[in-house]
Formats: C-alpha cells, sequence, structure tokens
C-alpha cells in the first residue's frame, strides 16, 4: 500500500508543470514590490508610535533617529493630566457604537426588502435610493445643520449620532447579498407559513454574518474617523470626538508633540482590534457582495 502511494506521488510530481525562470523571477519581482508598498505603508505608522517613546528633544534631532535613547513611557500617562483624553474617547466610542447598531439594523431590513419583498415602485425607489450616493456629502451638510438647530441638537452628541443612522451603500451592500440568496429557501419558507419577518430572521440574517461584518468595518471605521462633521456640529469642549480633541490637542505655537503621538496610537487600537478579529469575515463579505444570481 505504502509503495503504491510513493509510485502515485511520483508520477504527480513528475507531471506537475514545473515552473519556467520567466515565471519564478516575475514571481520574486511581484512580491518584492509588494513588500516595498506594504513597508512605505507601514512607515509612517511606525515613526508615529517610536516617537510617541520618544522625548520633546529628541523629535526634532538631525539627523532623524527611529529610536530614542530612552523609551519615555511618561508620555502616555501624560495624555489625561493636560488633555480631557479619555471624555473625547469615550464620545467616540459611543456615537461608533450607536451609528453601527443602527446603521446595521435600517440596512440589513432595507436590503432584504428591496431584494426579496414585492412592491410597486420596488425597483424604481432603490435607484433613486441608490442615487443619493452619488450626491456629496459636503452638499447636504447645510440643509442636515439647519435641520438639526431647529431640533435643537446642535452642540450634542445627537447631532452626530441620527443623520448616519440610515446609510445607502449599507442598503446596496446587504442587497447584493440578499439577491444572492437561492429563491427556492424564500419560497420553501413562505410555503412552510413563514411570515417575511420570519424568513429575515430565521434564513437571511444568519447567511449575511460576513456581509455584515463588512458593514459593521466600514461603519465603525468612518464614523469614528470622522474630523468634518464633529467639527461642523460641536462647539464644546465636553461633546469632542477623538479626531477633535486630537486636533485640539496641537496648540498655536507649541506641541507636545511625543504626547499627541501617543495620545493617536491609543485611538488607532479600537478600529485595529475591530478589524483583526473580522478580518475573515471582512474578506469574505467582499467577495459575497459583488456576486449576484
Amino acid at each position: 500500500m505504502k509503495a503504491a502511494k510513493a509510485d502515485i506521488l511520483r508520477v504527480h510530481q513528475r507531471n506537475k508543470p514545473r515552473k519556467t525562470s520567466k515565471q519564478i523571477v516575475f514571481r520574486i519581482i511581484t512580491h518584492f514590490l509588494l513588500m516595498l508598498g506594504a513597508l512605505t505603508m507601514l512607515i509612517p505608522f511606525i515613526w508615529m508610535i517610536t516617537t510617541s517613546f520618544k522625548s520633546l528633544e529628541e523629535v526634532f534631532l538631525m539627523p532623524p533617529t527611529l529610536f530614542g535613547k530612552k523609551f519615555v513611557w511618561q508620555n502616555y500617562a501624560h495624555i489625561s493630566e493636560r488633555f480631557n483624553y479619555f471624555r473625547y474617547f469615550t464620545n467616540s466610542l459611543m456615537v461608533s457604537a450607536w451609528v453601527v447598531a443602527f446603521q446595521l439594523f435600517t440596512s440589513c431590513m432595507a436590503g432584504f426588502a428591496f431584494a426579496r419583498l414585492k412592491f410597486p415602485g420596488r425597483d424604481k425607489l432603490f435607484l433613486l435610493y441608490l442615487s443619493t450616493m452619488m450626491v456629496p456629502y459636503h452638499v447636504t451638510i447645510i440643509p442636515n445643520f439647519l435641520q438639526m438647530r431647529n431640533y435643537g441638537l446642535v452642540n450634542t452628541l445627537w447631532s452626530l449620532m441620527i443623520p448616519p443612522m440610515v446609510s445607502a451603500f449599507g442598503t446596496f451592500l446587504l442587497r447584493q447579498f440578499f439577491i444572492t440568496v437561492p429563491k427556492e429557501l424564500y419560497e420553501a419558507a413562505k410555503i412552510d407559513g413563514c411570515t417575511p419577518m420570519g424568513i429575515f430572521l430565521r434564513i437571511f440574517l444568519p447567511m449575511a454574518k460576513s456581509t455584515i461584518a463588512t458593514l459593521t468595518i466600514f461603519c465603525f471605521m468612518g464614523t469614528w474617523n470622522d474630523y468634518f462633521t464633529p467639527l461642523i456640529y460641536i462647539n464644546q469642549e465636553t461633546n469632542y470626538t477623538l479626531p477633535l480633541g486630537l486636533a485640539s490637542m496641537k496648540g498655536m505655537y507649541s506641541t507636545d508633540w511625543p504626547v499627541l503621538m501617543a495620545a493617536t496610537t491609543i485611538s488607532i487600537l479600537p478600529v485595529l482590534i475591530a478589524f483583526l478579529f473580522a478580518q475573515d469575515a471582512f474578506v469574505k463579505g467582499i467577495m459575497l457582495a459583488g456576486m449576484k444570481d
């Protein structure tokens, strides 16, 4: 038996196409360029992290050095001493969690309705809804601001949480996935007496975990890193989100760059952790979202 397996393996190796020298050189060059591109993108992050452990004098040394003579751990302790940093962090976390939760809810419901439910003008309404993605966000900022002012929500976190609760992109992403689910599953559940809401909760929603993870990462990153919207709506320092808080840490005449880099390093940790935990589902969701039956 072992001899037969060895013979099969030898035949397989013999019939396996050999790579030519051109293919090997091409793969080496390709991997080198990819590694060079990855290193180029990582250098700013590495510089940010190493700067957060330097003293202020070492930041301006010429020629510059990647690492300081010693690690200054006190930079991270000075964040909360000089700035209301953890208040900014809490505000960003609260806004991001709210927007992600409600955007997932509305996008899943609307995506299922546009994909499987039949009602008059469904496709035209979807095209109209999708066309809102073509309108630049900066065009709508003034009407949104006037609306929030009329509601008395300017300079509150509600002005950052209510408008992005509905997303045309999220609806499109979930709709593209739901139309890939075989119609037979929907029809079979309908024949068994399951309501549309039951079909959505028991069949479609569990199958959309990868796409939901993709939308979660996109939504969380966009909300967490948003600087322009809080800049328009928020004036009170206690309601600052992290992007506004980090900008306020930069002084007009002097800036403690190591402390600022330490604060920035902490600010990217939630996004990094979220992506590391959901990267498999993220890649799978991107692949499935572009498919159509």
